[in-house]
C-alpha cells in the first residue's frame, strides 16, 4: 500500500467518519425537512397538504366524441 492510498481524497476529511447530510428546508415555510419524501419534494407534509387543497378539481371522465372513419 503506497502513501497515496492512505491519504484521504480531500484534506481534512476522515473517510471513516459518517457523512452528514446538508440541511434541506421547506420551500414555503422554511422549516427543516427530516423525512425522505419531504426532502425529495422540498416541501414539508403540512405545506403539501395546503397545496393539495388549492389544486383545481379533476375534470369529469366522459367518452370522446369522434366521427366514424371513412371506409369502416
Amino acid at each position: 500500500m503506497s502513501s497515496a492510498d492512505a491519504d484521504p481524497l480531500l484534506p481534512g476529511v476522515d473517510p471513516a467518519a459518517p457523512a452528514e447530510r446538508s440541511p434541506v428546508h421547506c420551500r414555503l415555510c422554511g422549516r427543516p425537512l427530516r423525512d425522505r419524501e419531504a426532502r425529495t419534494w422540498g416541501l414539508g407534509p403540512e405545506c403539501r397538504e395546503k397545496l393539495r387543497l388549492r389544486q383545481a378539481p379533476r375534470p369529469p371522465v366522459r367518452e370522446v366524441d369522434q366521427d366514424t372513419l371513412p371506409g369502416v
